[in-house]
């Protein structure tokens, strides 16, 4: 069984480095060099974590995804609880690190509404964001 679960693992990780292969070569024609190293940067991130769990900034896919229709742009929803959930163990100073970064805007999140989102949770951002 484990190594079936490593597969799948493995193979969900595969397709999703896939996934974010296409998006870059579509972004190289449309985007500055900056934006593109960020991507990539993300990109590395996600292939390196094999068969583990994907985080970012403690937040973890399920979260990240769970939040994700809150913060963008045109109609964002309210924050699901699940949502919440997952950004009160988040890294709030480093999910912060990122308002300004291109990363962010190159997967379709709207910084402004993401720094939002901790309030809306009912949870305090840290001071400097």
């Amino acid at each position: 069984m484990p190594h079936t679960h490593t597969h799948n693992s493995l193979q969900h990780y595969s397709s999703q480095l896939l996934l974010v292969s296409i998006y870059l070569i579509n972004m190289v024609k449309m985007c500055s060099f900056n934006k593109l190293m960020a991507i990539l940067v993300v990109a590395m991130l996600v292939s390196f974590e094999g068969s583990r769990a994907f985080t970012f900034c403690n937040m973890s896919e399920d979260g990240l995804t769970a939040c994700k229709p809150s913060v963008m742009k045109p109609n964002p929803s309210d924050p699901t609880a699940e949502c919440c959930k997952d950004l009160s163990a988040a890294d709030l100073d480093c999910l912060c690190g990122y308002k300004t970064s291109p990363v962010l805007p190159g997967f379709g999140i709207d910084p402004t509404l993401a720094m939002g989102l901790p309030a809306k949770c009912g949870l305090t951002p840290p001071a400097n964001c």
